[in-house]
């Protein structure tokens, strides 16, 4: 059966639709009717396929007349599988299906992810007048959008009241000044301080009232003529400590008790972000929420998941373009790699991390290889470019060997810069069949019938979407200690792009330390 077409962009099986713009300025690739900067999956072929795939295109790449860029053009590139997002809004829905996902566009704002969410119907956290704008460009109405900054400059709270965006956080008395100058018709979301101890990026240092000043805060805001309709908290990037929802939530629940008796309509709860995002990782908080707001109370819940949505949607593929064998006191050799993404790129938020990721080897390597201390250095001249913090474990590698980094989709290409002169990595985006495109006039985002209908990757595989990848490289990538998992790369003329993982098995080798 064919797939509905019901406007220009992506239809999923339920019709949702994601318009793809200008048709003049978008594209399509041949044999396609995709624009031409999305790579269209055959059935059977992987996003994984298509790292392999550029990986040969660009080691075989040689000069051309007139390129003015040498022989070696093996730049560093990302892949993002856009399939691989549809199933992770599957998974959030269906793991929480009271809470509404409002995705945190900080964490990833590439323009096809925000598109594929849209017409998903997600709704949008935003922090800044430049987010605010960026989906609103997408058609989003005003009301699935929090601008969950608690401290915001007046220009973007003024932003804010012209485009409509109601739905404003705050967490301090000169904040509810500003937004009653400015903004004084919105609806206002106050931000708690919640233990965040057990998150890798903990955020109440910065942004929180405290329990004994929210009664203040909250009589501020009425003397001031300003709505309080509800509470927020954000446990912290990255945590792993579920008590620490309970205990805010509860807390939450506390500062409703007393807005309500102070004259404000509480009925939203914003239970934040902090869910993990790599894959085999769900959220499992309903039954924290239940305690204290049952089903059937009529309050709104909603969640700012960011990681949980991007960290598995991309893989960053960096080149070894230099490298030195050192000898240490003792006799150790160690060596060191220099690579075409680092700190600068890519790279930079894990720097905050305590654990280095293990890389990927493209490489037929022997399972008896011995492994050396190595240090991984991005190409600037900032001796502190590193990768991670932490040397890792790997074989001896040649200049113009391939590593690829899994589960890199979250606070990566949006934190990266030009500094020393080097450009971004680049970001090819893959499609499945599960997704058309469908090029009639486009009309806007419609409101999808079932948030999160798209057909997708099954969601209840232990581990989800895995871009092809063998469950074993999988599994290894989610376990510590490891050294790394090694694949080999085909001899040239030898890869097809519709080759399955199933016969390369034979040549995966898990190399633990």
């Amino acid at each position: 059966m064919s797939k509905p077409r019901l406007a220009e962009g992506l239809v999923g099986a339920s019709g949702v639709s994601i318009p793809i713009g200008n048709s003049k300025e978008s594209k399509e690739s041949p044999g396609s009717t995709w624009p031409k900067d999305i790579i269209a999956l055959e059935p059977g072929e992987t996003a994984w396929d298509v790292v392999l795939k550029k990986i040969k295109e660009l080691s075989d790449s040689v000069e051309k007349e007139g390129d003015g860029r040498g022989e070696d053009c093996r730049d560093a590139f990302m892949v993002a599988d856009l399939g691989v997002l549809a199933n992770r809004h599957q998974v959030f829905c269906q793991a929480l299906p009271r809470v509404s996902p409002f995705y945190a566009v900080k964490c990833n704002s590439s323009p096809w992810m925000l598109r594929i969410l849209a017409a998903l119907g997600t709704s949008f956290d935003c922090a800044s007048q430049g987010e605010l704008e960026q989906v609103l460009a997408l058609g989003v109405a005003p009301s699935r959008i929090i601008y969950a900054n608690p401290c915001k400059p007046v220009s973007h709270i003024r932003c804010a009241a012209l485009h409509g965006v109601k739905l404003l956080v705050f967490d301090s008395e000169e904040e509810l000044i500003k937004v009653a100058q400015h903004h004084p018709g919105a609806r206002l979301v106050l931000r708690l301080w919640t233990q965040d101890s057990g998150s890798l990026f903990p955020l109440s240092s910065k942004f929180r009232a405290r329990l004994e000043v929210c009664e203040h805060l909250l009589k501020s805001a009425r003397d001031l003529g300003l709505a309080v309709v509800g509470t927020s908290f954000h446990v912290g990037s990255r945590c792993q400590t579920p008590r620490n929802f309970m205990k805010a939530i509860t807390d939450c629940r506390h500062v409703f008790e007393m807005g309500s008796r102070i004259g404000h309509d509480m009925r939203l709860l914003d239970i934040g972000g902090g869910f993990p995002g790599e894959e085999g990782s769900n959220p499992e908080f309903e039954e924290v929420t239940g305690r204290d707001f049952p089903e059937g109370s009529g309050i709104e819940i909603i969640a700012e998941p960011g990681r949980f949505y991007a960290t598995s949607v991309c893989m960053t593929a960096i080149n070894i373009i230099a490298k030195k064998a050192v000898l240490e006191p003792g006799g150790r050799r160690k060596l060191l790699y220099y690579l075409n993404d680092g700190h600068y790129g890519t790279f930079r938020i894990f720097s905050r991390e305590s654990e280095p990721r293990m890389p990927i080897v493209v490489k037929e390597l022997s399972p008896k290889l011995p492994l050396f201390p190595c240090t991984l250095f991005g190409p600037t001249c900032d001796a502190f470019d590193k990768l991670f913090l932490k040397e890792v474990q790997l074989p001896e590698l040649d200049v113009g060997d391939w590593l690829v980094f899994p589960f890199m989709g979250a606070y990566t290409s949006v934190m990266s810069s030009t500094f020393n002169g080097f450009s971004p990595t680049s970001i090819c985006y893959a499609v499945g069949p599960e997704l058309s495109c469908s090029p009639v006039p486009s009309s806007g985002i419609p409101s999808p019938s079932t948030p999160g209908s798209l057909t997708a990757p099954d969601p209840g595989s232990p581990l989800g979407p895995t871009w092809g990848l063998p469950p074993e490289v999988v599994e290894e990538a989610l376990e510590r200690p490891f050294t790394g998992a090694f694949l080999p790369q085909k001899p040239a003329g030898d890869h097809t792009v519709g080759q399955t993982w199933s016969e390369w098995k034979g040549f995966v080798t898990s190399v633990r330390s």
